[in-house]
């Protein structure tokens, strides 16, 4: 029997079909039952007419338990008024597995309960859009760098050294050869691999041990890092928000039905086109005194900070130059001042914060070595690093993306724990 999809079905209206899935909903009224299935493709009502099937079929479906696995047969009909917009006219129903008590029912539970049941909760609505949209975020995220010249070429995820400082690291024996790190980012590698193809990203999970609680924190995430030779700053922005235009226009246009699901206000994702506005951390000071917060000068930007920055924006903002004391051993310190790195963060607004978080590079070798001393960094760990600036250094700048934290805010989700589908914190390594 070929397989058939529920997002098919308009191929075969009229057709009698037999089609597998869950029952997700049902409902009775007398003399008729109606089974709503899904089989992850979308939703589809059965309609099962006591006088048209037999006892046994009839009492089947008014038996079935929420999540039961069944294979319907029927003649497909049109049916604006059905999810989907097709119905089946049911004429019989096989019981593959059965599901009683599914602890996950229309009703309320705490988010506790939820993330404790996540390989169930999967299968709601909301979940299913939010994982489709990830699903397309992924794949424009990939179309576009694909379509503009540059490879993929993957960093490892087990890593000598640190890259960005050693407090946030997991560590692991790694044979007779000592300590292994998960990888915090796949920059440094990218940076190697863009001076032999040019054009790079790295798109694969990394890992902070980070003891934050915050909605915007996971311990693994994923990240896109593209790197760029011949690039600086200004070239970064530039690929930063074209990068960001195409992905958010593209599910914009492409997954509008799960939006209408999450009920995404999605006036505020149209904003998101070119140009950006592109401010200074002094600028970005500014703002912050002018809204009445007591920030000191020379610090990060915090998560309250951010959003307020961003507040005043319809659409994301870059703040770029930040002081050279709070950014990474590997950006390039601004010529014209050098208290300042060459860096470049993207604040998406409504709160969501850095979404992007890049920089031109340190290209000069013994300015980054000096870095390297400056931050207590075992510089045996990098002399491969070093000899990207020993044979043929070049300008070169790139960022990487956060994945969940573009899935939170691009749904409109109070947190990151629903943008992956096996969310891990510190407090949470299961399911």
């Amino acid at each position: 029997m070929k397989k058939i999809y529920i997002s098919e079905l308009s191929k075969y209206v009229g057709q009698e079909i037999s089609i597998p899935g869950w029952v997700y909903h049902k409902r009775s009224s007398g003399k008729i039952h109606f089974v709503i299935l899904r089989d992850g493709t979308g939703l589809l009502q059965c309609v099962y007419f006591k006088g048209n099937v037999t006892p046994e079929v009839f009492e089947l479906t008014d038996k079935l338990g929420q999540e039961s696995s069944v294979i319907v047969t029927g003649l497909v009909k049109q049916e604006p008024r059905a999810p989907g917009g097709y119905e089946l006219d049911a004429k019989d129903i096989t019981l593959l597995g059965n599901s009683e008590d599914y602890p996950i029912t229309p009703k309320d539970h705490g988010i506790e309960f939820l993330m404790d049941k996540r390989h169930l909760w999967l299968r709601s609505a909301k979940q299913v859009a939010i994982l489709r949209i990830r699903h397309r975020i992924v794949k424009a995220i990939r179309d576009f760098f694909d379509n503009k010249g540059f490879t993929l070429a993957d960093s490892p995820i087990l890593t000598p050294a640190a890259c960005e400082g050693t407090s946030t690291l997991f560590e692991t024996d790694y044979f007779d050869l000592g300590k292994a790190y998960l990888t915090q980012s796949g920059q440094l590698y990218a940076e190697a691999s863009a001076l032999a193809l040019g054009k790079v990203y790295t798109f694969g999970p990394t890992f902070r041990a980070e003891k934050s609680k915050t909605r915007r924190h996971l311990t693994e995430f994923w990240m896109v890092e593209p790197e760029v030779a011949f690039a600086d700053l200004n070239d970064n922005m530039d690929l930063a928000e074209e990068f960001l235009e195409y992905v958010v226009q593209t599910v914009l246009a492409e997954r509008a039905e799960e939006l209408k699901v999450l009920e995404r206000d999605v006036t505020k994702l149209q904003n998101v086109k070119r140009p950006l506005p592109r401010i200074s951390y002094d600028e970005a000071v500014e703002i912050l005194k002018k809204n009445g917060v007591e920030f000191e000068y020379g610090n990060d930007l915090g998560g309250g900070d951010e959003t307020i920055i961003s507040n005043q924006f319809d659409r994301p903002v870059m703040v770029h130059r930040y002081p050279a004391e709070v950014k990474a051993f590997y950006m390039k310190r601004d010529p014209e001042n050098e208290k300042f790195a060459l860096a470049v963060d993207v604040l998406a607004p409504e709160g969501y914060g850095e979404i992007i978080g890049g920089s031109q590079r340190e290209d000069n070798y013994d300015l980054l070595l000096g870095r390297i001393h400056e931050h207590n960094l075992p510089q045996e760990a990098f002399e491969w690093y070093l000899d990207l600036r020993r044979y043929g250094t070049v300008p070169h700048a790139g960022f990487g993306l956060g994945l969940e934290r573009t899935v939170g805010w691009i749904c409109g989700l109070d947190h990151v724990r629903e943008t992956i589908p096996f969310a891990r914190m510190i407090y949470r390594n299961t399911p």
